[in-house]
C-alpha cells in the first residue's frame, strides 16, 4: 500500500488525533501562560521570599524535562493517591512546563518596557499595583508576543509526548496504525505532514506578528 492508499483510509483518524493536539495544545496555554504571567511577576517582585520561590520553581520546571515531568504527573502521583486522566496529566505536566518558560519569556518583557513610562506613572501618582496594570504588564505582554507564539508551536509539537500516556493524539493514532499495518514509514511522513501543516502557517504568523510590533518598539529604542 503506498502513501496515497494509506492517507485515503487512514487520514479520518490521523486527522482526530490532530485535533486531539490542537485542544490539547489550547488548554495547556490557557492554564501555563497565565502561571506564567503570575512567576514571572514573582521573581520581580520586591519581596524576596517571594522572588526566591518563584525563581526555584522556574529553574526546577526549566531544568526537568517535560517527558519526566509528565511521566511523574500520571505515574508518580498515583503512588500518594492522587491520579489523573490522561488529559488532565498532560495539562498539569505540559502546563507546568509552559508556565516555566513562558515565565521568562514573560519576565524579559516586561523588563523591556521603557523607565521612563514606569516613573511617568509613579509621577501621576500611581500606584504600584495599577503601574503593573496598566502601564507595564499591557506593554510587556506585548513585547512578549513573538517569542511566546514561538514556544506556543514547540509546545502543540510537545503535546506528541503524551502518547506515552495513552493520550489519543496524533502520534498516538500514528503509531497505533502503524502497529496494525506495518506501514510505519508511510503513516508518520503522514503525521508529520498535518505536524508541518499547522506548524508552518504558525510560523509565518509569528513572523508577521514580530514585524507588526518592531515599529512599536523602534521609536522606544531611538529614545
Amino acid at each position: 500500500m503506498n502513501l496515497i492508499e494509506d492517507w485515503l483510509q487512514y487520514w479520518p483518524q490521523l486527522l482526530s488525533g490532530l485535533w486531539v493536539s490542537l485542544q490539547l495544545t489550547a488548554v495547556i496555554l490557557l492554564v501555563g501562560l497565565p502561571a506564567g504571567l503570575v512567576l514571572a511577576l514573582g521573581a520581580n517582585a520586591e519581596n524576596r521570599a517571594l522572588r526566591m520561590t518563584s525563581i526555584v520553581v522556574v529553574e526546577i520546571g526549566r531544568g526537568t524535562p517535560a517527558l519526566v515531568v509528565l511521566q511523574l504527573v500520571y505515574f508518580g502521583l498515583p503512588t500518594v493517591g492522587t491520579t489523573f486522566d490522561s488529559f488532565t496529566a498532560s495539562v498539569i505536566a505540559l502546563g507546568l512546563t509552559t508556565a516555566a518558560y513562558t515565565s521568562e519569556i514573560i519576565r524579559g518583557g516586561l523588563q523591556a518596557v521603557p523607565e521612563p513610562e514606569v516613573e511617568a506613572a509613579d509621577a501621576l501618582g500611581l500606584s504600584r499595583v495599577d503601574t503593573l496594570r496598566f502601564v507595564v504588564i499591557p506593554q510587556g505582554i506585548r513585547i512578549a508576543i513573538p517569542p511566546l507564539v514561538g514556544f506556543s508551536i514547540m509546545i502543540f509539537q510537545a503535546t506528541s509526548l503524551t502518547y506515552t500516556i495513552a493520550m489519543p493524539e496524533l502520534m498516538s493514532q500514528a503509531y497505533s496504525i502503524g502497529s496494525t499495518t506495518f506501514h510505519y514509514l508511510s503513516i508518520l511522513t503522514l503525521a508529520g505532514m498535518l505536524y508541518a501543516a499547522v506548524t508552518i502557517p504558525a510560523s509565518w504568523m509569528a513572523t508577521r506578528i514580530e514585524k507588526r510590533l518592531a515599529p512599536h518598539r523602534t521609536p522606544v529604542a531611538a529614545h
